[in-house]
């Protein structure tokens, strides 16, 4: 018998597997980030498929098995992409996604990326406009952080994204990016 994971996770994307099956990415606080095979979501009548779309923050129950994860329960907490209503926010948040799928190439069981993830998924939900891209630096900044690509200073805590720290990425904006241009240019990428 397989032993199951209980724990929360952050659907970051979706990529069809045969007919109707899903890979999706999950950025989750227990194991970290982890691709997972979900059955059938494709269906139209697929139980899971509301709690497995793309930015949705969903209890899960995952299941180790010989040919990889699988996902095999799902009840939807937050549906992020509903509460990110600027289509700005929305296409840093898939930037963002996009980035760390790519820096993290196999599975990475640094617990350290979920708050920092969903930290900044709140803060798109909530920030004006004008500080989007201030957090887009910092998050971006923080994940590079989190897996070893960056080692200097980072303002705050990591699921900070206040608008006082966010004038302080302002302040240092030109130096943020030049670390952040280091870090990716680091990982090979």
């Amino acid at each position: 018998m397989r032993h199951k994971y209980e724990t929360s996770g952050i659907v970051l994307t979706r990529t069809p597997l045969g007919e109707a099956n899903t890979l999706v990415t999950l950025l989750t606080p227990a194991v970290g980030l982890v691709r997972a095979r979900a059955q059938g979501l494709r269906k139209p009548e697929a139980k899971l498929a509301a709690a497995l779309v793309t930015f949705a923050e969903s209890d899960l129950v995952l299941v180790r098995g010989k040919e990889g994860w699988r996902v095999a329960g799902a009840v939807l907490v937050e549906s992020w992409f509903s509460r990110i209503t600027h289509t700005d926010a929305r296409i840093r948040a898939a930037r963002v996604s996009g980035l760390l799928t790519r820096l993290v190439a196999g599975e990475e069981r640094d617990i350290a990326l979920y708050p920092i993830v969903r930290g900044f998924f709140e803060a798109l939900s909530c920030l004006p406009e004008e500080l989007f891209e201030e957090a887009e630096l910092l998050v971006v900044l923080r994940v590079l952080s989190a897996i070893g690509l960056d080692a200097g200073e980072l303002p705050n805590e990591p699921a900070v994204f206040t608008p006082r720290v966010l004038a302080t990425v302002r302040d240092r904006r030109a130096d943020y990016i030049a670390r952040i241009n280091h870090g990716i240019a680091a990982s090979g990428l």
